[in-house]
């Protein structure tokens, strides 16, 4: 993962390098360590970061002054500027974890979020988007999946509900990590799908795969939050789930539930779906608890009931 890092052409840079001959010793040490970790400053609260580089609270605010800021509250907000993205989830707990809560209101604020949060998403699917998620998915060579953190195991999950319905289903993200999701791209062009997932705060590793596969001719299929994320206009077509959460950077429930409804209507609409299902249940019998003696259905089980029904009385 990348973060931007601070340069010379940030205000805060620069203010630093005008103001460098006339900083003090202890000025100095505080200088070096903002450049050092300027996206560790900017989520420290005064005394941390007097206690992080070793000197007083006092000499941190006149530090921010000596830099032509009105205190450490203005060169703060200053460092952030342009970390918004990142910091949000960090200030948010900050401020969350400012304000007493019991456990029991924990758990309920949460729920309660995830329930806003899948509604949301519901309200504000784009049904042309899904129909042409599904059709290029099942029309696809090969189906690629790709997303990294905690995207990983929300792509793993994807992959796992195509698997029975797509003639070749992948999964990039491997122990070779990304240099090796991008050599499994190689042979891939515009009869395969790349599907991408990534939420705030967004992975590069994932925009980049996304990029590539693009350049290869590939279909590229987004699964995020909202229009202006970077992998939005990478994409043929996008689904967004809401993923706004008060203690975690996202809620990944509602981007679970879209994946869900994905993998729900790809069944659907998969050729031969019924068939499938029993052929998984009947190499699955083995392992499931209490399917002993479990009668698979016969080849033919897929015509249905009113089929079946007229089967019985011809016999």
């Amino acid at each position: 993962m990348e973060f931007p890092e601070a340069s010379d052409n940030t205000t805060v840079a620069r203010r630093i390098a005008h103001a460098l001959p006339r900083l003090t010793r202890a000025h100095r040490k505080m200088a070096d360590h903002v450049l050092a970790h300027p996206l560790e400053v900017a989520t420290q609260p005064i005394d941390e970061l007097a206690n992080s580089v070793g000197v007083s609270v006092a000499t941190a605010n006149r530090f921010a002054r000596a830099l032509g800021f009105e205190g450490y509250p203005s060169f703060r907000a200053e460092l952030v500027r342009g970390f918004e993205a990142l910091l949000a989830p960090v200030e948010q707990l900050r401020g969350n974890l400012a304000q007493p809560s019991t456990v029991a209101e924990v758990f309920a604020s949460s729920l309660e979020e995830t329930q806003h949060n899948v509604e949301a998403t519901r309200k504000s699917l784009d049904y042309a988007a899904c129909e042409e998620a599904v059709r290029r998915i099942l029309a696809a060579r090969t189906v690629s999946v790709v997303g990294f953190g905690a995207s990983g195991w929300l792509a793993g999950l994807l992959a796992h509900g195509l698997d029975s319905y797509c003639a070749d289903v992948r999964t990039l993200a491997g122990v070779g990590g990304v240099s090796s999701a991008a050599r499994a791209l190689i042979r891939s062009g515009p009869e395969d799908v790349l599907i991408a997932l990534t939420f705030p705060r967004y992975l590069v590793d994932t925009v980049t795969l996304a990029k590539t596969a693009r350049a290869r001719g590939m279909q590229v299929l987004a699964i995020t939050d909202r229009p202006s994320s970077p992998l939005a206009p990478l994409a043929d077509v996008a689904l967004y789930a809401q993923t706004r959460s008060r203690y975690r950077p996202n809620c990944e429930t509602s981007a679970l539930a879209l994946i869900e409804a994905l993998t729900s209507a790809v069944a659907l609409r998969a050729p031969g779906a019924f068939q499938v299902a029993g052929r998984v249940v009947e190499t699955l019998a083995p392992w499931l608890h209490g399917a002993s003696g479990l009668q698979v259905m016969p080849p033919d089980a897929d015509a249905g009931p009113k089929q079946a029904s007229q089967r019985k009385r011809s016999s």
